[in-house]
């Protein structure tokens, strides 16, 4: 049986979700961090800690090659709870009926609005009074699942796509840790 408390954090860029969530643990513990990108930065923060990691570049491998891969290292360690923090990668059907309902991903705005890419971009040309971030079970539609939590962060006159991301940035560093606390105790 999976323990939810173990859970794996799986980036491809800088990591800063992902060290949110290893600096503030409340009530889990991060097992493995894993990546798609061998070179991403957040793997250098994750091994100058000595924290387990394990990498394998996706780029032209078979999707359902990669994917098994990275269950079988989550597998082995005992993981019960995956964590997407700047993850860059649509992870497969296969992937996600394998770990059903145990998968969460931190997505920059206030779903259901802007799935995908862009979001701060969007919301200011909409010209929404608020962007945000949201926690959500991922699920085979693209940012589609149940939302456990989000942050609003006001838009404010003169903003850019990055002076929003900044301060939406800050707003998933609170959030993110928090809301798994209450996702692994489900």
């Amino acid at each position: 049986m999976r323990d939810p408390k173990r859970v794996a954090v799986l980036i491809s860029g800088r990591g800063s979700n992902m060290q949110a969530l290893v600096e503030q643990p409340r009530g889990y513990d991060v097992v493995l961090i894993a990546s798609n990108k061998p070179h991403a930065a957040g793997l250098d923060w994750v091994r100058a800690r000595g924290l387990p990691t394990w990498a394998w570049d996706s780029k032209g491998v078979d999707k359902q090659r990669w994917d098994q891969a990275l269950s079988r290292a989550l597998e082995s360690h005992r993981v019960g709870t995956i964590a997407l923090a700047g993850f860059m990668r649509i992870l497969s059907p296969w992937f996600i009926s394998k770990w059903p309902g145990r998968i969460v991903n931190i997505h920059p705005s206030l779903l259901p609005n802007y799935r995908g890419l862009d979001t701060h971009q969007r919301a200011i040309d909409a010209r929404d009074e608020l962007g945000g971030c949201s926690v959500h079970i991922v699920t085979e539609e693209l940012d589609a699942g149940e939302v456990l939590g989000s942050a609003e962060v006001p838009i404010e006159e003169g903003d850019s796509a990055e002076t929003l991301e900044q301060r939406v940035l800050a707003a998933e560093h609170s959030l993110y840790p928090r809301i798994l606390s209450e996702f692994v105790q489900r």
